[in-house]
């Protein structure tokens, strides 16, 4: 099955596809035999951030790795973010590097035009749904606000909350869709990332909430798989409702990223194990998502 079949059945019958960020290329392959030994599908993938701050090195180097230890019954290769302006509010040419991505055989990428203005975001991803529908490669768009990544604190997380601050709007939702032709569309609706930054990486993520309300609302505005970013560290019951309105990728990162960090200095033997358990933890107990490979087939 393609990438896109797997993601539309996910998101048909009520289960989801966890997709596990790459920031050190050791990670790749216990993360690999994590989704191989509970017979789970998820995807692998890289963002823009991680071969710039990290140790990712570049979209090449992840997908060389990814061609030795992939394995296309249970994963396939993703890029995640790459933003037409970054987390330092620079200006990112990310028509390039998805360019690169699509050379080098990701199945599916991300643009993220989050913090343009709608009109921008529109245009800017419609230009890459244009180049990667031609090579027959999926594209996911961002519309709202996951904060996390921005330099400096962020405010309160109850204020955020509460607020709705950065919440994707069900009506621009659907415009977005309609005249971009995205396939997935990843949405705010209460997640943040992990926080990047040299100081605050190792600090453990706020407990966030999902207001799955506004989630039904956007699942019935855009009838495409919607996507949850900032996947680590929000309550399970929250999780799994929205499994059932229309979250159908799950992207995680400081659940693994963080146990590498700890141990890699030690051995990087024992930090991949570090990384494989985590994996697994994930799957098995966040999700609820072993098995579905053959859910999926």
């Amino acid at each position: 099955m393609t990438v896109a079949e797997i993601v539309t059945k996910a998101s048909n019958v009520g289960i989801v596809v966890p997709a596990f960020n790459i920031p050190y290329l050791p990670m790749m392959s216990a993360t690999v035999q994590a989704l191989r030994d509970t017979n789970s599908f998820g995807l692998i993938m890289v963002a823009r951030l991680e071969w710039v701050k990290f140790e990712a090195h570049s979209i090449e180097a992840v997908a060389a790795e990814f061609r030795r230890v992939g394995d296309p019954q249970h994963t396939r290769l993703h890029l995640d973010h790459v933003p037409a302006i970054d987390e330092d509010n620079l200006r990112v040419d990310y028509v390039a590097d998805i360019t690169r991505a699509l050379a080098a055989g990701y199945e599916s990428v991300m643009v993220d035009g989050s913090r343009l203005s709608l009109a921008e975001n529109i245009a800017a991803t419609r230009q890459i749904v244009g180049l990667a529908h031609a090579r027959g490669v999926l594209v996911e768009g961002e519309l709202g606000a996951v904060m996390g990544h921005e330099s400096g604190p962020l405010p309160p997380y109850e204020e955020l909350f509460a607020s709705g601050k950065g919440f994707t709007d069900p009506q621009e939702a659907a415009r977005f869709v309609r005249e971009t032709g995205v396939d997935w569309l990843s949405v705010a609706v209460g997640s943040i990332h992990g926080a990047i930054s040299a100081a605050a990486r190792t600090q453990k993520k706020v407990e966030a909430r999902l207001n799955i309300e506004h989630l039904e609302k956007l699942r019935l505005a855009t009838g495409v798989p919607l996507v949850l970013h900032g996947g680590t560290g929000i309550r399970k019951e929250y999780v799994m409702q929205a499994i059932r309105h229309g979250i159908a990728k799950i992207n995680i990162a400081t659940a693994t990223r963080q146990p590498y960090e700890r141990l890699v200095s030690e051995s990087v033997a024992r930090a991949q194990q570090a990384v494989y358990d985590a994996a697994v933890r994930v799957i098995r107990e966040d999700l609820e998502a072993e098995g579905t490979v053959r859910l999926l087939k």
